[in-house]
């Protein structure tokens, strides 16, 4: 049927996030040394950050305007990414595969902020497609092992 979610970690916007960040820094590792600052040390930043700010969301998720507001950051960074990632197939360092995951990842953000009464509010049960979310804040916080 469907996931919990109880924390943002479960989310699958999140986790696309931290694997295309994952992804990025293992392909900067092989750039050239002269775009350290200009381009590696960018896209590595950038890609980061959209997790860190889906994060923020769901800490922020009592409240609609700032929950809305930080995943439309997060959406930025995409977009910033992006436009490094663009960058970077300009001077051939990847190849157009790589830029097409972001894509999805953009529209799960924007589908968040369509409908965050979904996602906002204590106990309010949240339907994501194709999958189903259960929000339900008394729920405690376990540690998140990484495996």
């Amino acid at each position: 049927m469907g996931e919990f979610v109880t924390h943002f970690r479960d989310l699958r916007v999140y986790k696309s996030s931290r694997s295309i960040a994952k992804k990025i820094f293992n392909l900067t590792k092989s750039w050239p040394r002269e775009e350290r600052y200009a381009l590696t040390d960018q896209i590595r930043r950038s890609s980061r950050s959209v997790g860190a700010n889906i994060a923020e969301a769901w800490r922020k998720r009592r409240y609609v305007a700032h929950f809305t507001s930080k995943l439309s950051d997060s959406d930025s960074e995409v977009a910033e990414t992006q436009s490094w990632l663009d960058d970077a197939l300009d001077c051939s360092y990847i190849s157009a595969e790589v830029f097409k995951e972001l894509d999805m990842l953009s529209g799960g953000l924007v589908k968040m902020m369509d409908n965050p009464a979904q996602w906002c509010g204590p106990g309010n049960k949240i339907r994501e497609e194709p999958e189903s979310y259960l929000d339900d804040p008394q729920t405690p916080i376990l540690p998140h092992s990484h495996t």
